[in-house]
């Protein structure tokens, strides 16, 4: 769907503020005001986001959970409950689809929205994206920020120039203003190390790296890069917004607060990352046909590890399995712990996309069954109200404590 070339392009970039603790003040009013941080607290933990409350002592994302408890003693760490957060991203991305059927996801708390040709101008986008928020904050009593511009770069720039709860229309004609004064480190695809380059080269800024030519510019970042560099400087971006954007892959992983050295506890860790990965991959409507695992030791020897499937999955069932193979037949700790156990599945597609399959095992049929049975509970119920046996712990496992508490971030989908 491509609206007509004649037609001034309107872009909108939603971005949910603080998502996962802004629903935590939500659905716990008493911690409004408050600096919050989700994520686990400890020497292995990580940050997985914090209130404008907590970011205002230097916490952020990604942060090692030491180094916020040491910034922010007062703080008030939350574990996150990623399965909250998916159904309200849900609910907030059908309030997207009233506007424009053009809604490309980027993340769980992020969108573009292509508003060509329903809104007659840049200056009705903004007023449809000022509704826009105004419905989410009735609704679903939370805060998103918008950037309005002609071009999904520019969108995505403007949306984080107010936060929290902002709204910037960014034209061509403000570039010189709002655009060129930012550091480089706002363009996509500027990392520190590509910064630094362009530092070197007397470049901090967008507006430098406007003035400069293409072959002066080739000369500090090399000609490819200096194209790519050059037109967004420019504002100039011509990606269209796709609405079916596809996952690339599906991952959890956890880090632990003392390192897992019994098998059997190793062996529940990868059915409950499988678990999850499954619910993910069902919840999104996706099959997947390559495992990935993830093992990193006390000294932190890392092992990756892929395992390409017969078929495309979302059972758990077969996830565990290819994880099990993995790390029994490839990879070899020699006596040391397990710091951190992640599995992923990639090879993503839509449910039903694939190859058919014409005879279905009765175990995978069962596993079927029984994986549907469990999602309508834990839909109805809550994700916690149902759990393998396997991976209940037993009361003297409780009381020997085995199985160090979980320390890392949430789960991810890319």
């Amino acid at each position: 769907m491509t609206a007509p070339s004649n037609l001034e392009r309107v872009v909108l970039h939603l971005d949910m503020d603080a998502f996962y603790a802004a629903v935590e003040v939500r659905d716990d009013p008493t911690l409004a005001g408050r600096p919050l941080i989700i994520g686990y607290p400890g020497r292995r933990g990580v940050v997985s986001t914090c209130s404008y409350e907590a970011r205002k002592f230097g916490v952020h994302s990604a942060m090692p959970s030491v180094t916020a408890m040491r910034l922010c003693p007062e703080a008030i760490w939350r574990p996150g409950r990623m399965s909250r957060y998916v159904a309200l991203s849900r609910e907030i991305r059908e309030i997207m689809r009233d506007v424009s059927p053009l809604v490309e996801p980027l993340s769980i708390d992020e969108a573009f929205i292509d508003m060509t040709g329903i809104s007659r101008d840049l200056e009705e986008g903004r007023q449809t994206a000022r509704e826009l928020k105004q419905r989410i904050q009735r609704e679903q009593r939370l805060t998103a920020s918008v950037g309005v511009a002609p071009n999904k770069f520019l969108a995505k720039v403007a949306s984080d120039m107010e936060k929290p709860d902002g709204l910037v229309l960014l034209t061509k004609d403000s570039l010189a203003e709002r655009f060129w004064p930012l550091p480089v480190r706002r363009l996509w695809g500027v990392g520190p190390r590509m910064a630094e380059r362009l530092r070197r080269g007397g470049l901090r800024t967008i507006g430098d790296i406007q003035k400069v030519d293409a072959i002066g510019l080739a000369t500090v970042v090399g000609r490819r890069a200096a194209a790519h560099l050059s037109a967004l400087a420019r504002g100039e971006d011509d990606r269209p917004v796709q609405p079916r954007r596809v996952a690339r892959s599906i991952s959890e992983e956890r880090t632990y607060g003392s390192d897992l050295t019994d098998l059997d506890a190793i062996d529940r860790a990868l059915l409950a990352r499988a678990e999850g990965v499954a619910r993910q991959l069902r919840r999104e409507e996706l099959t997947g046909s390559t495992v990935h695992i993830k093992v990193r030791t006390g000294d932190y020897t890392t092992w990756t590890r892929s395992l390409k499937l017969p078929r495309p999955t979302d059972l758990a069932e077969s996830l565990v399995e290819a994880g099990r193979r993995m790390f029994r037949e490839r990879i070899n700790l020699a006596g040391k712990g397990v710091r951190l156990l992640g599995l992923g599945v990639s090879g993503l597609e839509a449910k039903g996309d694939g190859q058919g399959q014409l005879f279905v095992s009765d175990a995978e049929a069962r596993a079927r069954r029984m994986a549907r049975a469990a999602d309508a509970v834990r839909d109805r119920i809550g994700e916690k109200s149902l759990t393998r046996a396997s991976l209940i712990r037993s009361r003297k496992q409780e009381e020997r404590r085995d199985e160090p508490e979980e320390t890392s971030s949430l789960p991810s989908v890319d």
